[in-house]
């Protein structure tokens, strides 16, 4: 009787943990992109606080991904500071390299003619 509360405990346990771990991915991301933003050379689109935040947190979640299935993170672990900066750079290089082939329009920027 007392081992089913245990286990059910350790997954509560490992629930939150997973919660904890993608807020901190997204916190972690948030910084990273303003961090690749200010570190990208060139216009340094996208335009906006939002958006900014966005590519660095799909940057932080790209590292994370990329990290384990390397081996350098365990399935538990989550991209570093480091590791989120240069997946935001990436996520940010290749949203400039769409946007200048007109793949994508920018939001933030004045409309082409």
């Amino acid at each position: 009787m007392l081992a089913g509360y245990i286990s059910a405990d350790r997954a509560v346990l490992r629930e939150r943990g997973q919660i904890v771990g993608i807020i901190w991915i997204i916190v972690i991301g948030f910084v990273a992109g303003i961090v690749a933003r200010l570190l990208s050379p060139g216009p340094n689109n996208p335009s906006g606080f939002i958006l900014t935040a966005v590519l660095g947190i799909a940057g932080a979640f790209l590292a994370t991904f990329i990290g384990q299935m390397v081996g350098w993170y365990r399935p538990d672990q989550g991209a570093g500071f480091i590791g989120a900066t240069v997946g935001a750079i990436i996520v940010l290089f290749v949203w400039n390299r769409l946007v200048a082939a007109r793949v994508i329009s920018d939001p933030g920027g004045s409309p082409r003619s």
